[in-house]
């Protein structure tokens, strides 16, 4: 029996969806918000949480992971990397930066297949 391997638009993960739904996350949390050391644990839970039900939400079978990084502005560089050995025809990848005059928001999202 051959293997089934659906390659159909419900099996291609679209970036720019992710992005958009990740971007109106961070601004629904952090919006005019200026840095707070106190606050970035919530902060961040809340837009890894907000992004995740959102991105389910959109029915697909896929296995998501999502990643937040709140750093304050301070003239220091801030460099990420990742690297995925994954299905490149299915599954995929999303990272959004964002900012404003006192911090920046780093969220990455994997998006991994299922194949039933």
């Amino acid at each position: 029996m051959e293997d089934f391997h659906p390659h159909n638009d419900e099996m291609i993960f679209n970036a720019d969806e992710a992005h958009n739904i990740v971007k109106e996350c961070i601004e629904s949390v952090l919006g005019k918000a200026d840095y707070n050391h106190n606050k970035v644990n919530q902060w961040t839970a809340a837009i890894v949480e907000q992004s995740l039900t959102h991105l389910v939400k959109l029915g697909k079978t896929y296995k998501y992971i999502v990643t937040c990084a709140v750093m304050q502005r301070s003239g220091a560089g801030l460099h990420t990397a990742s690297s995925c050995f994954w299905d490149t025809t299915t599954d995929g990848t999303c990272t959004v930066r964002w900012e404003n005059r006192t911090m920046n928001c780093i969220v990455n999202v994997f998006a991994v297949a299922i194949i039933l």
